[in-house]
Formats: C-alpha cells, sequence, structure tokens
C-alpha cells in the first residue's frame, strides 16, 4: 500500500493516538542487522528529512506597511488583499519542487490570520471576505490540493497583546496553538523562532517589555507537550529544537560539516530555550549530541522575509536556489525557503518564474542517475548477506535499504564499474538514518591513467550528501573508502550532471545620487572614516567610536534634488555591533529647517543583515538630509559603537 503525503501524516496521527507507534522511537531491528549507532529520528524526523524542502509564507499588515517587522500598531482592517489566490502560492511552492507549506499564522506583530478568540487583533476584524475570511485554512487546503503537507508558525512574541510579559499572555499564546491544532488537520512542523521580547505597541502602551526567555513560556512543562498531544506527527522547530534546530543563519546554508546530532546548552547554564541559547554549534551540530535534532536553513526568496516593491528586482534565481540546495539538503539539512505575497495577495511574477526555474533545474538534473546499472564490488557485506546487506541496495532508490558491513569492519571500500562512461559533477550518498549517522567521512577516488586518483571527499553525510565537483568528470569507474566507528549503513550513490536553465524576469531600475558631491557639515557619530559609507565597496565599512545615542550625520548634496528614498547596508564581516536598528532621516532645502521624511525600524537586522531600503512614498526636495542613529541592534544601553557598510540615496536632480 502507498500512501501520499496528507494520508501518511493522517494514518501516523491515528495510530499514534492509540498507541501502535511510539513517536519518540522506531522499531528499526532487521534481523543479523547493525545495531543502531548514537541517537535516532523518531518518525516525526523522517518524515521531515524526506520532505527536504518546503516553504514559509509572511504575510500580514506588516506587508501592508511596507516593514519586516510589524510593531503590533497596525490598524486590523489595514490587511485586505485584494486578489488572494492561496493555490496560486501553493502551485507557484510545487512547481518549484517543495513539498510542504508552512503558513506564518502570526508574526510578532500579533495579528492572527484565523478567527481566534483570544483576541480581537485577527482576520475576522478585517473586511477580507466580509470578516468572515480564515486564510490559515486557505493556505492550508491550498497545500494540500498540491499534495504538498501543511504547517504553522505561531509567534512567540506578540507585539500587539496587552498583557504580553504577564502569565496571562503566556496561557493565550497556548489557547491559540491548542486553535491551530485542532483545526487545520495534521501538521508536519509546529514552528517557532527565538525572538522574543522587545518594544512593542502592546495595547497603546508603546514601551519595551523584556521577558525571561528560559522561564516565561515554559515550553517543556505547558507548552511543547500541547504539540505532542494533540499533534504527535508534527516535528517542533526552534533554534534549540527539540526536533529540529536553526542552523544559525538566515542565508539558508548550513556548515560544511553538520552533524544532526546536537546537544542544546544555554549561555548562562540555565535551562535552554527558543532564544537562549549558546549558538556555536547551531550550524555544525555535534558528533558527540545526545538528541537526534538535525538542522533547517530558512531564508527568503527575496532579501527580505516579507514584501517590498523595491526587492523585485532581487527575486534569487534559480541557479542560487540551486546552490543554496547543495548546501542545506545537500549536507544533510531542509531547505526552508521564504515566499512573499504581495498587497494583492499573490506571488509577484518574478518570484513564480524563479521557483518554476528552480524546479525545472532540479528535475533534469536528478532525472537520470548515471551509477544505475553499475556493477559494485565491495570488500565487505555484511554476514555474506548480499540480498538485505549487499552493494545493490545502492541503486534500488530506496532511502532504507542499505550496504552494511560487518561490526568489524568499519573502513570497507566500494569499486564502481559504470555501465557506460559518464560525465557527472554532482555525487549523492545517503546512510539508513534509521540505524543513526555512522560515518565520520568518505573519500571519492576516480580511475584515471591506470590508477586511482583523488577525487571528492566529505563528512557528515546523514541523510543526504550532495557533493558539487569544481569541473564536470568523465569517468567509468570510481572507488569509494569509507570511515567509521562502526559498521557502515550506506544507503544510496548517485552520480548527476547539473542542468542548465534559462530565467528571466521583470526588471525596474533604481537610481542612486553620486555621493562624490557630498559634504558632510555636521557629525556627532565620532570616529572611523565616514567615507567608508559611501565608498561603493560594500567589504568596507564606517566604525565609529562608542558615541551616546542617539546620534547622527548631516550631509549637504551640493545641489536642490529630488529624493524618493535611502539605503543602508549594515557590515558585511558577519560581526553583529553597531548595527542600526533604529533611525530618523530628515531633509532641509536651506539647512535650517529640518523635515522628517522617514523613521522607523531596520527589523531582524541581526539575524538578517541585508540592504534596508527606505521608499518616502512621493518624491521630496532637498539639498541637505541629515540620519540619526536612534538604537543599535542588541545593546541594551544607549552607548555603543554604530557600523555603516553603504548608505544610499535615491532620486535625481
Amino acid at each position: 500500500m502507498t500512501f501520499d503525503y496528507i494520508t501518511r501524516l493522517k494514518f501516523l496521527s491515528v495510530l499514534a493516538a492509540i498507541g501502535f507507534i511510539a513517536c519518540d522511537s522506531i522499531d528499526n531491528s532487521k534481523e543479523d542487522g547493525p545495531s543502531p549507532y548514537g541517537p535516532i529520528p523518531t518518525e516525526a524526523q523522517l518524515n521531515w528529512h524526506e520532505l527536504e524542502m518546503y516553504c514559509l509564507i509572511h504575510f500580514t499588515p506588516t506587508t501592508f506597511q511596507n516593514k519586516e517587522w510589524g510593531f503590533g500598531d497596525a490598524p486590523a482592517d489595514l490587511f485586505n488583499p485584494g486578489h488572494f489566490d492561496a493555490n496560486q502560492i501553493a502551485a507557484a511552492a510545487k512547481a518549484g519542487g517543495f513539498n510542504g507549506l508552512i503558513s506564518v499564522a502570526k508574526h510578532h506583530d500579533g495579528y492572527c490570520l484565523w478567527p481566534t478568540k483570544t483576541t480581537d487583533y485577527n482576520i475576522s476584524q478585517s473586511s477580507w471576505r466580509g470578516g468572515k475570511g480564515d486564510m490559515v485554512r486557505e493556505f492550508m487546503e491550498a497545500a494540500h490540493r498540491q499534495g504538498m503537507q501543511f504547517g504553522v508558525y505561531v509567534s512567540a512574541w506578540d507585539r500587539n497583546f496587552p498583557s504580553y510579559g504577564a502569565p496571562e499572555y503566556a496561557d493565550a499564546y497556548r489557547e491559540q496553538l491548542r486553535e491551530l491544532y485542532s483545526d487545520y488537520g495534521p501538521l508536519f512542523v509546529s514552528w517557532h523562532d527565538g525572538a522574543n521580547g522587545g518594544d512593542g505597541y502592546y495595547g497603546g502602551a508603546n514601551e519595551t517589555r523584556r521577558i525571561d526567555r528560559a522561564t516565561y513560556y515554559e515550553w517543556e512543562e505547558k507548552t511543547w507537550p500541547i504539540t505532542r498531544k494533540m499533534q504527535p506527527t508534527a516535528v517542533i522547530f526552534s533554534d534549540v529544537g527539540p526536533d529540529i534546530r536553526w542552523v544559525g543563519n538566515e542565508k539558508g546554508i548550513a556548515a560544511e560539516t553538520s552533524w544532526a546530532t546536537f546537544t542544546p546548552v544555554a549561555p548562562d547554564g540555565s535551562n535552554p530555550a527558543p532564544g537562549h541559547i549558546d549558538d556555536r554549534f547551531l550550524g555544525s551540530g555535534q558528533r558527540d549530541g545526545k538528541y537526534w535534532i538535525p538542522a533547517e536553513c530558512d531564508v527568503p526568496q527575496r532579501p527580505g522575509w516579507f514584501y517590498h516593491p523595491e526587492q523585485d528586482n532581487e527575486v534569487k534565481t534559480p541557479d542560487q536556489l540551486f546552490d543554496l540546495y547543495l548546501k542545506s539538503v545537500g549536507r544533510g539539512a531542509a531547505f526552508n525557503l521564504g515566499l512573499a505575497p504581495n498587497m494583492d495577495g499573490l506571488l509577484h511574477p518574478n518570484d513564480v518564474a524563479s521557483l518554476r526555474g528552480f524546479g525545472e533545474k532540479l528535475r533534469k538534473t536528478f532525472a537520470e542517475n548515471f551509477a544505475s546499472g553499475a556493477s559494485l564490488d565491495a570488500s565487505n557485506i555484511r554476514k555474506g548477506n548480499q540480498g538485505d546487506f549487499g552493494p545493490a541496495n545502492l541503486l534500488d532508490d530506496d532511502r532504507y535499504s542499505y550496504w552494511a558491513t560487518d561490526d568489524d569492519i568499519t573502513q570497507p571500500e566500494l569499486v564502481v564499474k559504470l555501465k557506460d562512461e559518464a560525465t557527472f559533477d554532482l555525487i549523492r550518498l545517503r546512510e539508513n538514518i534509521k540505524l543513526g549517522q555512522r560515518l565520520d567521512s568518505v573519500w571519492v577516488d576516480v580511475w584515471k591513467d591506470g590508477s586511482w586518483q583523488p577525487l571528492a571527499k566529505a563528512t557528515s553525510i546523514g541523510s543526504s550528501r550532495l557533493i558539487p565537483l569544481n569541473e564536470p568528470v568523465t569517468a567509468k569507474q570510481l572507488r569509494l573508502r569509507l570511515f567509521a566507528p562502526v559498521a557502515v549503513a550506506l544507503s544510496d550513490f548517485g552520480l548527476f550532471k547539473e542542468a542548465t536553465v534559462e530565467f528571466a524576469t521583470q526588471r525596474t531600475e533604481r537610481s542612486a545620487l553620486n555621493p562624490s558631491e557630498w559634504n558632510i557639515v555636521d557629525n556627532s557619530l565620532n570616529g572611523g572614516d565616514p567615507a567608508l559609507a559611501w565608498d561603493g565597496d560594500a567589504k568596507t565599512h564606517w566604525v565609529t567610536d562608542a558615541v551616546d545615542l542617539p546620534s547622527r550625520f548631516s550631509i549637504d548634496l551640493g545641489n536642490l534634488h529630488s529624493l524618493t528614498g535611502l539605503g543602508y547596508l549594515p557590515r558585511q564581516d558577519g560581526k553583529k555591533t553597531g548595527l542600526i536598528n533604529r533611525y530618523v532621516f530628515e531633509i532641509s532645502v536651506d539647512g535650517s529647517q529640518w523635515i522628517t521624511a522617514a523613521s522607523g525600524e531596520f527589523a531582524n537586522i541581526a539575524a538578517n543583515p541585508i540592504l534596508q531600503h527606505v521608499d518616502f512614498g512621493k518624491p521630496v526636495q532637498a539639498r541637505y538630509f541629515r540620519f540619526t542613529a536612534e538604537a543599535v541592534a542588541n545593546t541594551p544601553n544607549n552607548r555603543s559603537v554604530v557600523s555603516i557598510a553603504e548608505f544610499e540615496i535615491y532620486g535625481s536632480k
């Protein structure tokens, strides 16, 4: 009997409910098979590994404010997409090869996309669908129509809820989870991030609220048990797991060595929790980690997670998405791509074209395994049992049939003689992870000029390891050399050639003013070299001395200009000091009378330090501008260095 994705989750939910399976353990026994090594995945984690790729959809009133994080103060009826079509979004994701959708049912702004009973700040207060709409349900139904699994993300931080920070809100948050777990079918993931506490609207209080991230939500005591009981087939994602961990960046990239095993540790010796973790090993995992907590690589399709019209030209290309696939799925992690519907409730044509091209590239690349039909000569086969443990299992397209060695053979070799000489540039390896992550490393050699010559090597094989070669190789014979502390259990070997696809987008151009005409007329951002902030080189940056905030600089543009917006690029060297997250931008015609053209927040800048665009809405006339850094990310006091990689002004004379 075979099941589609949705039927499988329902089936597993029933089995878990009646006790037929335990979602925290797996029967992986096989007569004469090797014993499991280290932590092993649950049934829900196996399902997650098999999905490989899914999408996270950010669409709230924040979209209509052209922000990255909503403050929680947008009117509930601001959210009214005129042409919303969940089917268009789901179909585009499916065309890209993605196997699941996650609805951001509530982001940090606190706006709920379903008619919750916990707060009036929800979609029933919008005129969309006459106040009777349920966008989470429409996303769920659209995902299922495409044969995709469905999940939800409910932000723990709520910048609208009046009692955020008090026990009343934590109870309401758990009730929101119960509502979504009850009414939207079986879920494959319950997704939580680490952003918790900060400034917000909070029912009109307009203040900063801090919470104890280790204890406030009572994750282990009260919150996660709800998931285990009501959605037993869902994995729980956060930067500490407990099922899937954040990879530690929003670039979509896992470390070259990325173990599925991991031990969450708090930075201060208390209990680890979302947003409260020693992040040193998020990317790499730990070879001796106590738990099976593989990494998810999340990255937006555009520079930002929410839709911004000024980013229509910056959608990732199919080739860029394929590179991220190799560095996420190809390193044993999952690939979570953020999709951003526009104010109409649709994906922009550039986003759709990118997904379509990526899906085509995947299908063409993996259409033919050049190792199919090869003869395989193993230095050892467990118990001499070719059927259960022979190397032919590597070519049967079954993730869980495998070639195994005897217990005392931990460094075996396998010679692969291809049916025909083939040209390839991508090698795929997989282990049977039901038996744990066993291999330390694999070396691949090619037979050339009468001898074995090194071709490629990799560590942390796990659920899937894709090894891209620097250039295509033509060969007839290869050799694998495997190194493990125990008997190996390799389940897949493949050789592929990366395909090429055509891709074109609709483009609009943005014109930046020439900074060679600028003169600094006032500057309280002391220290460093300001010219590095407009030298056209993203690798350099102006870093000031520690200054009292707010601090500012003023520029004479040399002539009167029509200004349409600004751009702030944070430092790109990976350091998180001095990143401006609150600003004021003022303009003047004469240098004495000033008008505020823009002010606000550069949200999520520490995790995603991309170019921040601010559109003024309409052109403004100015010869002078004044930029004030009001606050810096991750700095609780009002004294800090300030850093700017590039600062741009858009407009014309």
